[in-house]
């Protein structure tokens, strides 16, 4: 048995250009262009690659962006400033802060600070809540991502027993509060370090979402022959043969799942085309709340 290997590129795509599509309805309907102040601080290595692939992708939909860098000394009391000021800019649609954020601020604090209406990462507890019980809200640009990518190839998920290794608030805890959705319908079952014995849950999972962010973690012995496995996993090994002298690989082995299971995300091409897809998708919705009636 060999997997068939997701496309999370092609299926991200298809997201993006629906984003594009109502991007220029709202320009032409009301002369409003969609825009996400994006705020980095510092200069970490990964974190100014994602921003600046976060960029492209907007100007790519026909969407502003606000880069606005800071160094890595910011003063926590003037990032909230500044995320005050931009709360209260009508111009702008969605506020990202790009995490993680310098060791002497508090995230917690400064995502809390977010307008929800603007909080287009679904980190702020007010869009957590409205995840939780099911109410409209922005989503989680990953965990959301790896719901559409199953929607996209029909793959079944009422009934469904989804086992997710991780509990991040990003990511773990999200896709658990997802797949346990009526209109999705699965049951779940959330792994973790304190978990035992943790290929027996594995093994009976139908659908295996690994984020837990550790390399080669998930191994074939412990999937069940045609389980749907998706790596969310995001990991850089050294390595000198390497362009950038590094490489990635997510949490699971993925040449030797890929002979057990049915279907497989790749890392990279998987999930991580899908995450940028869903804020785009995030950014035009709320540009679309803005302009609806109140």
């Amino acid at each position: 048995m060999s997997a068939i290997i997701i496309d999370g590129k092609a299926v991200a795509q298809r997201v993006r250009e629906d984003a594009a599509r109502r991007t220029q309805a709202l320009v032409e309907r009301g002369g409003v262009q969609p825009c996400l102040a994006v705020i980095l601080v510092g200069t970490d290595g990964a974190s100014v690659s994602y921003v600046t692939a976060k960029e492209r992708a907007l100007a790519e939909a026909g969407m502003a962006s606000r880069d606005i860098r800071l160094d890595g000394d910011t003063s926590e009391a003037q990032l909230l400033s500044l995320i005050d000021t931009l709360n209260r800019d009508p111009l702008v649609h969605g506020i990202l802060v790009q995490l993680p954020l310098p060791s002497h601020m508090d995230e917690d604090r400064v995502i809390m600070a977010i307008d929800p209406e603007k909080d287009v990462d679904g980190f702020h507890p007010i869009s957590v809540g409205n995840l939780v019980i099911g109410r409209p809200g922005f989503l989680p640009c990953t965990p959301h991502g790896v719901l559409v990518l199953l929607q996209e190839l029909k793959i079944p998920t009422n009934g469904a027993h989804v086992v997710i290794i991780g509990r991040s608030n990003i990511v773990g805890k999200p896709l658990a509060n997802l797949f346990t959705r009526r209109s999705v319908n699965a049951t779940v079952t959330v792994c973790h370090t304190g978990t035992r014995d943790l290929a027996e849950h594995t093994r009976r999972a139908d659908i295996l979402i690994a984020a837990a962010g550790k390399p080669g973690l998930v191994t074939s012995n412990m999937v069940k022959n045609g389980a749907v496995v998706i790596d969310v996993g995001v990991n850089r090994l050294e390595d000198r043969t390497a362009k950038r002298g590094y490489r990635l690989v997510g949490d699971v082995d993925f040449d030797a799942v890929a002979s057990v299971a049915s279907y497989i995300t790749p890392v990279p091409g998987g999930v991580g085309p899908m995450t940028i897809a869903m804020l785009l998708q995030n950014v035009v919705q709320a540009a679309e709340n803005r302009m609806a009636p109140r």
